[in-house]
């Protein structure tokens, strides 16, 4: 299996190839249990940031960043939306989202009383990969539909051409990869 070797904030990890097609791979980042490299990142991405009222990201890899975010910035929740309805839910709202890490599209939803909570609110989107921007557009559109106010989007890597993007807060670059015959793959973007 290919490998991208990355530094983020002085940690190193090896990020696993996934193919998207018979050309194309991205390298796989899963910061689910990282401790080491959320505490950095949530630090980092809080100062980068001047105040809002809440967080808001999607299950499940956004929720220990906003975790550490939220501590680092001394707010008392965050808001997490979550991917299917759950019997607690009354009137959520719902968009759907198709990103390349999942083979179909996904619902998110915002429940009632998490969207009353942030109606106009100031509030900062996180993520842990923005790529294509579908995840990053939905969550926007809910929080938007909510009567919130987006101040701030962030995350920790910004993959292919969503580095290009002046619109979000970001710590390094991550390149897709093309395949490049028998050597494996090269990054490309």
């Amino acid at each position: 299996m290919d490998y991208y070797e990355l530094e983020l904030l002085g940690v190193r990890r090896k990020l696993p190839l996934i193919p998207i097609d018979r050309e194309m791979a991205y390298a796989s980042f899963v910061i689910l249990g990282d401790v080491e490299l959320i505490s950095r990142a949530g630090k980092e991405l809080a100062g980068r940031m001047k105040e809002v009222d809440y967080l808001v990201t999607a299950e499940a890899k956004g929720i220990p960043l906003s975790y550490e975010m939220s501590r680092e910035m001394g707010l008392k929740e965050y808001v997490v939306l979550r991917k299917s309805v759950k019997t607690y839910m009354r009137d959520p709202l719902c968009e759907v989202v198709k990103s390349i890490t999942t083979k179909e599209s996904q619902h998110l939803y915002l429940d009632e009383k998490d969207a009353e909570k942030i109606k106009g609110k100031s509030v900062c989107i996180v993520d842990d990969v923005i790529s294509t921007g579908e995840s990053l557009k939905a969550i926007e559109k809910l929080v938007k539909r909510a009567g919130a106010d987006v101040k701030y989007k962030v995350c920790m890597l910004a993959e292919g051409q969503a580095a290009d993007r002046d619109d979000i807060i970001f710590l390094e670059k991550l390149p897709l990869f093309q395949r490049s015959g028998a050597q494996g793959y090269h990054p490309c973007l």
